[in-house]
């Protein structure tokens, strides 16, 4: 059975033994490997390898920053199979979703080789006789991310090429339910000629988050997650003087106006809220009918769910793979039984289907009508393949839904009508919106997060908001006198 390490210091390094955990192939139930669990004292190794790089590294000019990141990304490149393959075998995504993951992945390594752009500070000449004044861009020193299981490669990838491209250095703590793919891109890294101690991986579970949130060595720490641990991550990073960014859970809304074209709209939830198995943090969860749209759009969901090839994901027909853990898919599966106790119409109930019967973490496609606000499965990110429909007689009710929900990640509107639509980028209370586009996850040179509970602090994460959170400004105030015209003035400076 294979056993999972940390990476510290350019190496992988095991654990002291003392505590683990098991890692599985969803799609089989079978324990695959053990993953190291980090005690605190080799959460300080990590930091202290990376502490001990930070000097040299934050001197190493830009561009070789860069070129070990182009080199990174090329290794990237001509990996993608392979990575994909470690997605599917410990999360369960099928193969064309996993290389969709890497894909998206490798936009941020591509963005962050070209950061140097976004380092420039500015110079402002001759602002009092003598004397200018220019601001720049510093690395804050060891900073650190944790990240979720369901996009194990991906995530990770939003923040550390960003954060050693701006000069820093790196301690990840990856999801211990499929840590082999960010353990995986260490190696890479490690063969792009990035120097040891600049990322260091430390694989674990709660004892190693909180160590990295009181360790007085890291000075800033990003998460992706639930929004329950995202406020507690925050809360605690930042009370123990951090600078934190903590993306927080979702219920992304789609909003269909009765002029939508049906197949466009049906097409779009279908493929937003069962593509990895629904959990994922920008999925679609609630379908929100305007008027007469469910009519037809509900049927034309329903029809395209029984199409649905669900099965393990090393398998080249399947479209679906299982969920994470079983105790996640029974979760997952109890929303459907309580959302019928409650009155809404299971359209389609996927606890029945064939594939359940394996001994995989499997749900089929579910589908609920008729469910309004106060239900389970409505108010609770569910993250599983679970579409609730919501019906509404008016757009306004529509975006009352949005704005009333507790999170704000992402919103779509579907609709012919381009006045409609820009009234709805306006006014939905979302931090992402896509108009026909039912996942608008920003590309790699824009940022990434939502409103209300699904963030915690000030910066979105990954594009020009990530340099912004991987940085800080320092201006300087600077003149080169002649000696013979100093004088004393105890006056308030001033311009002159």
């Amino acid at each position: 059975m294979k056993r999972i390490h940390h990476w510290i210091d350019g190496r992988p390094v095991p654990g002291d033994g003392a505590r683990s955990g098991a890692v599985f192939n969803p799609a089989t139930g079978e324990q695959t490997g053990v993953v190291d669990f980090a005690s605190a004292d080799e959460v300080d190794a990590a930091v202290s390898s990376a502490l001990q790089a930070y000097d040299s590294w934050r001197e190493t000019p830009i561009s070789r920053r860069s070129e070990i990141l182009f080199r990174f990304r090329d290794l990237l490149d001509r990996h993608r199979a392979d990575l994909a393959r470690l997605l599917t075998a410990e999360h369960g995504k099928v193969h064309a979703d996993a290389l969709g993951e890497v894909s998206r992945g490798l936009e941020n390594v591509e963005f962050s080789c070209g950061v140097g752009n976004l380092l420039k500070g500015g110079y402002s000449e001759q602002v009092s006789s003598g004397i200018d004044v220019y601001s720049i861009r510093q690395p804050l020193g060891v900073v650190a991310g944790i990240t979720p299981f369901n996009f194990p490669a991906m995530v990770p990838m939003w923040m550390y090429p960003n954060a050693i491209a701006c000069g820093n250095t790196f301690v990840l703590k990856p999801s211990e339910k499929d840590p082999s793919a960010p353990l995986f891109c260490m190696e890479l890294l490690a063969e792009a000629g990035l120097p040891p101690g600049v990322v260091n991986l430390i694989q674990g579970d709660r004892v190693a988050v909180d160590r990295l949130l009181s360790h007085p060595d890291i000075a800033a720490l990003s998460f992706v997650g639930s929004t329950p641990i995202a406020r507690r991550i925050y809360e605690a990073g930042t009370g123990n003087g951090k600078r934190v960014q903590a993306l927080g859970g979702a219920k992304n809304h789609m909003v269909v106006l009765p002029d939508a074209p049906v197949d466009l709209a049906a097409d779009a939830a279908v493929s937003a809220a069962y593509g990895s198995a629904g959990e994922r943090c920008m999925a679609i969860s609630a379908v929100v009918a305007v008027g007469s749209a469910g009519d037809e759009l509900v049927p034309a969901i329903a029809a395209r769910l029984d199409k649905v090839q669900v099965g393990p994901g090393d398998d080249p027909d399947s479209e679906m793979g299982p969920l994470i853990t079983c105790e996640h898919r029974d979760r997952v599966a109890g929303y459907v039984e309580g959302a019928a106790a409650a009155g809404a119409t299971v359209v389609r109930d996927g606890r029945n289907d064939e594939v359940c019967d394996s001994r995989g973490f499997f749900l089929g496609p579910c589908l609920l009508d008729d469910v309004d606000a106060e239900m389970d499965c409505y108010r609770d990110e569910i993250f599983g393949p679970v579409l609730c429909v919501l019906r509404v007689d008016a757009y306004d009710e529509a975006v009352r839904l949005i704005g009333e929900n507790p999170w704000g990640n992402g919103a779509a509107i579907f609709t012919r009508d381009g006045g409609a639509a820009r009234r709805f980028q306006l006014e939905a209370a979302a931090g992402m919106v896509g108009v026909n586009v039912p996942i608008p996850v920003p590309v790699a040179y824009y940022s990434f997060g939502g409103w209300k509970g699904s963030l915690f602090g000030d910066l979105h994460m990954y594009g020009p908001e990530g340099v912004d959170f991987y940085t800080r400004t320092k201006v300087v105030t600077a003149r080169w006198p002649d000696p013979s015209t100093s004088t004393v003035d105890l006056g308030f400076p001033k311009n002159r």
